[in-house]
C-alpha cells in the first residue's frame, strides 16, 4: 500500500471524497486558528517594550511581573474550561454548527473588549476580554472536533479531524511572527502592541460568516428528529443520490445506533450523565480521553507556546528581537510538520504509533536540552552570541518540536472526536476540552514561577512526563484509525488487548459489510423494509 492509500472499512464511491467535506471542515477548523493564535501572540506582546511602558511594567519586581503576565494569559484558559462545558448544553438543544456560531460571537465581543485597553485604563478590560474570549474558543474547541467527526467518512476522518490542528499551527505561525512585524516595521507606541490583539477578529470573523454556508451535522439532525433534512445534508456532503448503496448502509448503521440509544439510554439531557454514572466502559473511555490531554500538556508545550521568549532566554538567547526571530522558526517547524502529520501520517501510521514514536523521541531531546542548561548555565554566563553548545541546544528544541508536532499536538483530539459513542459523545467532548483547558491553565499560570525555581530542572520534569506517556498508550490506549463512530464501541470491549483490538474489529467490519451487501443484493423490497431501510428509498 502506498503512503496515501486509504484503508477503508468498506467500498467506498469516490465522489464521498469530495471538495464539500473538506470545505465544511475547513469552516468550522477556523475556531482552531483562533486558538492557535492567541497561544502563540500573547507571550510575545506583552514582551514587547512599548506595552511594558503602556502599563508601567517597571512599577513591578520579578515575583510581581511573573505573576502579572501568568494572569493575562491564564485567565483565557480559564474561561475556555468554563465555555468546553457550556458547549454540551449548547450543542444539545441548538446543534453543531449554531453552537459554534454563538461561541464564535463571544470570541468576538471578548476581542472587542480587549481592544479597548489602554495605559489609564490599566489591564482590566485585558483580563475581561480575555476571559470572554475564552468561554468563545473553549465552547468552539469542544464543538469542532465532534461535528467534523461526525461529517467524516472513516477513512479520513483523521485527515479531516486533523483540519482543527493545521489551524491552531497555520494560527501559531501568524502569531509567532506577528510579534517579530510590529517590533521591526512600527514605532514602539500604542498601536504596535494594539495590532497583534486585533488580528485576533480576522479567523474569529471568517468562521462565523463561512458557517452561514456548510450543512448541520446528519447524525445530531437524526437524533434530534429531523430525518429529512438528516438525509438531504448527508446526501450533500457525500454527493450520492439518496439511492446509493453507500448512502443507505450509513443510514443503516445510524438508524441502528440511534435505536440502541433510544432504546437503552434515551435522547434527553440528562441521559448521558445517567450512562456515565453506570457504565463502566464508557467512564473507562472518559479518563482515556481526559487523561490524553493531560499527557499533552505534560510535554511542556503550553510553557513553550506562551511564553516562547522565557524558554529561549534559558537556551542563552539574548535580545527581543533574536528572541522573537526564534520564536517565528518554532512557529515554522510546528506548521510544516503538522502538514505531514495531516496528509502522511494520522491515517497511515494511526494513533497508537504516532503518539509512542513522538514521546520517546521528544523525550531524550528535552534531556539534552536540560542538560546543556545545567552545565553552560547561560543565565549566569551570558555571551553576546549563542556558543556551539548553545546552537546544539537550539537543534535539540526544534527537534523536540519535530517530533512533538505529528503526534502530542493534534492527535488526542483526533481520538477524542471520534473514539464516544453518540449518546455521550458531546458530554465527552465536553470533559475532554475541559481537561484541555484545565491544564493549559495550571501549565499557563505557572510556568513563570516554575521557571524562576526549577531552572534546567523545568526541562527534566517534562522528559520524565513524557516517556511515562508511552507506557500510558502502550498498555491502554486502542487503535481507532478507519472504524466507523458506530463501531467503537468494540474497540473498548473487556475482552479485547487494547494494543491487539483494532486488528479483529476491522476483520469483524469486513466481514459484516460483505455479509450486508450479498444480502442486499439479493433481497427485494420486503427483506429491505425488514432491514428498516425503505425510508431512503421514501425521502
Amino acid at each position: 500500500m502506498g503512503i496515501l492509500t486509504l484503508r477503508e472499512d468498506r467500498p467506498t464511491p469516490p465522489a464521498v471524497y469530495n471538495w464539500r467535506v473538506y470545505f465544511c471542515a475547513t469552516v468550522a477548523a477556523f475556531c482552531a486558528v483562533m486558538i492557535g493564535y492567541d497561544s502563540a501572540f500573547i507571550g510575545g506582546t506583552i514582551a514587547l517594550p512599548s506595552f511594558k511602558e503602556e502599563f508601567n511594567w517597571q512599577q513591578y519586581n520579578k515575583s510581581q511581573s511573573d505573576t502579572v503576565s501568568a494572569n493575562i494569559v491564564s485567565t483565557y484558559q480559564a474561561g475556555a474550561f468554563f465555555g468546553a462545558f457550556g458547549a454540551y448544553v449548547v450543542g444539545h438543544y441548538w446543534g453543531r454548527k449554531i453552537g459554534l456560531q454563538i461561541f464564535g460571537a463571544i470570541f468576538i465581543l471578548g476581542c472587542g473588549l480587549m481592544l479597548g485597553a489602554n495605559g489609564s485604563r490599566g489591564l482590566g478590560l485585558i483580563y475581561a476580554g480575555r476571559a470572554l474570549a475564552g468561554v468563545g474558543v473553549g465552547g468552539a474547541s469542544n464543538l469542532t472536533p465532534i461535528y467534523i467527526s461526525e461529517l467524516s467518512p472513516p477513512a479520513i476522518r483523521g485527515r479531516l479531524v486533523g483540519l482543527y490542528e493545521l489551524g491552531w499551527q497555520v494560527g501559531g505561525l501568524v502569531g509567532f511572527w506577528i510579534n517579530y512585524g510590529v517590533l521591526n516595521t512600527m514605532p514602539a507606541s500604542h498601536e504596535q502592541w494594539i495590532v497583534p490583539f486585533a488580528i485576533q477578529l480576522v479567523p474569529a470573523g471568517i468562521m462565523f460568516f463561512g458557517l452561514f454556508f456548510i450543512k448541520e451535522s446528519p447524525r445530531w439532525l437524526l437524533g434530534r428528529g429531523q430525518r429529512e433534512l438528516a438525509l438531504r445534508n448527508l446526501c450533500w456532503i457525500r454527493n450520492l443520490d439518496s439511492k446509493d448503496i453507500y448512502i443507505i448502509e450509513e443510514v443503516s448503521a445510524m438508524d441502528t445506533a440511534l435505536d440502541h440509544q433510544t432504546a437503552t439510554v434515551g435522547l434527553g439531557f440528562w441521559q448521558p450523565f445517567k450512562v456515565l454514572g453506570r457504565d463502566k466502559k464508557v467512564q473507562y473511555r472518559f479518563f482515556l480521553g481526559t487523561a490524553l490531554f493531560f499527557w499533552q500538556n505534560a510535554s511542556g508545550i503550553n510553557a513553550i507556546n506562551y511564553y516562547s521568549p522565557v524558554v529561549f532566554k534559558s537556551i542563552g538567547i539574548v535580545g527581543t528581537n533574536t528572541g522573537l526571530f526564534t520564536t517565528g522558526i518554532f512557529g515554522v517547524i510546528k506548521t510544516v510538520f503538522t502538514f505531514v502529520w495531516l496528509l502522511f501520517l494520522i491515517d497511515k501510521m494511526g494513533r497508537r504509533d504516532l503518539l509512542m514514536y513522538g514521546a520517546f523521541g521528544g523525550s531524550l531531546c528535552l534531556w539534552y536540552v536540560g542538560a546543556y542548561i545545567a552545565v553552560a548555565d547561560p543565565a549566569n554566563h551570558p555571551t553576546p552570541q549563542l556558543s556551539s553548545g548553545g546552537i546544539s541546544a537550539m537543534f535539540f528544541f526544534y527537534l523536540w518540536t519535530a517530533f512533538y508536532t505529528p503526534s502530542w499536538n493534534g492527535t488526542p483530539w483526533v481520538y477524542n472526536s471520534e473514539m464516544f459513542p453518540q449518546d455521550v459523545r458531546t458530554l465527552g467532548q465536553a470533559c475532554a476540552a475541559g481537561s484541555n483547558w484545565f491544564w493549559n491553565f495550571i501549565v499557563s499560570r505557572f510556568t513563570p514561577q516554575a521557571f524562576t525555581a526549577m531552572g534546567y530542572g523545568f526541562y527534566f520534569f517534562f522528559a520524565s512526563l513524557m516517556l511515562f506517556s508511552v507506557v500510558f498508550v502502550w498498555f491502554l490506549l486502542p487503535e481507532t484509525k478507519g472504524v466507523p463512530l458506530e463501531s467503537m464501541d468494540r474497540l473498548f470491549s473487556k475482552d479485547l488487548e487494547p494494543r491487539k483490538a483494532h486488528k479483529v474489529v476491522m476483520a469483524e467490519l469486513e466481514n459484516e459489510v460483505e455479509q450486508f451487501r450479498q444480502n442486499l443484493e439479493g433481497s427485494n423490497i420486503d427483506i429491505m423494509k425488514d432491514k428498516g431501510i425503505t425510508h431512503v428509498e421514501e425521502v
